[in-house]
């Protein structure tokens, strides 16, 4: 089995790149849903309480503690997965040492993707499609790439082992991510062309 694990700052495309394995019939592990669980569990509303218990599953359970129990969801994802599939991505890596873990647990199988894009290039795309980013969006953006970067973002990105710059267009940026993930090209040349964002938001 092979497993991709994906990080980037707000507004990087990693979403994008789980919606693209979704669509080529690929399992993709959303940590953040293990504190939603949690959330819920603990009665709480996973729209106001996320960052809350994340920091408490952590205090509690160690460092570690979303990526041990993010672990047997990617099994889970393959048996319970309609296609044949031997890929498997896991969507939301924090720290170095939940990379550590995933490490332990999958040994060479695994590969960490950094998705990165220039601060400017996120701000636009968060703002939304045909929208100046306001003043307002731009500093909610440092502050949540302050609180990512405070968990150990920075340091993750650097230790990735693969790297891709989305700065060009949406459908190169899908294409990038179906190569990564060893599936065929959907799309022709000219078909490209007709569906092509030359700004490369998501």
């Amino acid at each position: 089995m092979r497993v991709i694990g994906t990080v980037g700052l707000p507004g990087s495309g990693k979403g994008e790149a789980a919606t693209v394995a979704r669509e080529e019939g690929i399992p993709v592990v959303v940590m953040g849903d293990v504190i939603r669980e949690e959330c819920r569990k603990r009665g709480l509303d996973p729209a106001k309480d996320h960052g809350r218990i994340a920091e408490a599953l952590r205090e509690e359970e160690g460092a570690d503690a979303i990526a041990e129990r993010t672990i047997p969801r990617v099994t889970e994802a393959v048996s319970e997965s309609d296609t044949d599939v031997d890929t498997v991505v896991i969507d939301g890596l924090r720290s170095r040492v939940e990379l550590d873990r995933f490490r332990e647990a999958f040994g060479n199988d695994f590969t960490l993707v950094a998705i990165r894009a220039p601060f400017d290039v996120r701000a636009e795309r968060l703002a939304g499609r045909g929208r100046d980013a306001t003043d307002e969006s731009i500093e909610a953006l440092r502050e949540r790439d302050e609180r990512e970067l405070d968990l150990g973002m920075g340091e993750l990105i650097e230790a990735a082992d693969v790297e891709i710059e989305n700065t060009g267009s949406l459908e190169a940026f899908r294409d990038r991510i179906r190569d990564l993930l060893g599936v065929e090209e959907t799309a022709t040349n000219e078909e490209r062309e007709e569906t092509e964002d030359p700004s490369g938001r998501i």
